[in-house]
């Protein structure tokens, strides 16, 4: 045989096996019960489902088959191999993948005493499983086998630390209501009652009617100007100002007024010096 016609046989044998499509061979499940004992035994139809199968919680699901290039074919071994369980009403699925020998037989064992991970959470509804197989080199499949029926699901356990990770209750913020502004003549009083000193100062000065003969002296007027600002200071904290407003202001008052101050007195101790 020619070289040429090898090659053109061995692209039809592909060709052929690439449009074969995956089959499988004599599926049948087995329900045993926690004792071992045998429940329910039938085999399956690829083109009508049984029954719902039903699993206790200690029961074991039990399902075999080959999977070949078609129905009655040769084994073979499909690249990927899983069974589907589709719950229907909630959208819940979990995948679960089926080892297959070379030979194309394939095991699987469900058991609802230890049930694996891939199992959906469940419910009354019950589960579709369905086989999928693909290859490379076959045409994919996918069979409807049965419907189960299995034990609803417990609710996972609750970490001790969970309600620390839980929703808190909003924090709702309580804030001062803002500051009521006193009468307009609680005010006058206060004001009234912080210029009386003044008031008193300023009526004693014409009683007695001292001399300062230096009270406006360049040398004394800048602190008597200082002294004044003060008391402006002052008022405008009780009008306005807040307390660390009226710290910062005094702060930056008290420079010039000790400067002047010491001014003040060291002139006024020449003027006393030059009398005597």
């Amino acid at each position: 045989m020619s070289l040429a016609l090898r090659l053109v046989l061995a692209l039809l044998a592909v060709a052929a096996a690439q449009a074969a499509s995956l089959s499988i061979n004599a599926p049948r499940f087995t329900i045993t019960g926690p004792d071992a004992s045998q429940l329910r035994s039938e085999s399956l139809s690829l083109t009508e489902k049984p029954d719902a199968l039903s699993l206790g919680t200690s029961d074991v699901l039990k399902l075999t088959f080959q999977v070949a290039e078609s129905e009655g074919g040769k084994g073979v071994q499909p690249h990927q191999t899983f069974l589907r369980f589709y719950d229907e009403v909630s959208g819940e699925e979990g995948v679960q993948p089926v080892r297959v020998t070379p030979g194309g037989k394939a095991k699987f064992e469900l058991n609802m005493a230890r049930p694996p991970a891939s199992l959906p959470p469940t419910t009354t509804n019950p589960l579709k499983v369905s086989l999928i197989l693909g290859s490379y080199i076959h045409s994919p499949a996918q069979y409807d086998l049965f419907d189960l029926l299995v034990p609803a699901s417990q609710p996972p356990p609750t970490h001790a630390d969970a309600a620390a990770f839980a929703p808190r209750p909003e924090i709702t913020h309580t804030f001062r209501p803002e500051q009521r502004i006193p009468a307009k003549a609680v005010s006058a009083f206060f004001a009234a009652f912080v210029f009386w000193p003044w008031l008193v100062l300023v009526g004693f000065w014409f009683e007695i009617g001292p001399r300062v003969p230096h009270l406006f002296s360049p040398h004394i007027l800048p602190f008597t100007a200082s002294l004044a600002a003060f008391e402006v200071l002052l008022f405008w904290y009780w009008v306005d100002l807040h307390l660390g407003q009226v710290l910062l202001y005094g702060g930056i008052l008290a420079v010039p007024t000790a400067l002047a101050g010491r001014q003040a007195l060291a002139k006024t101790s020449e003027w006393r010096l030059g009398r005597k």
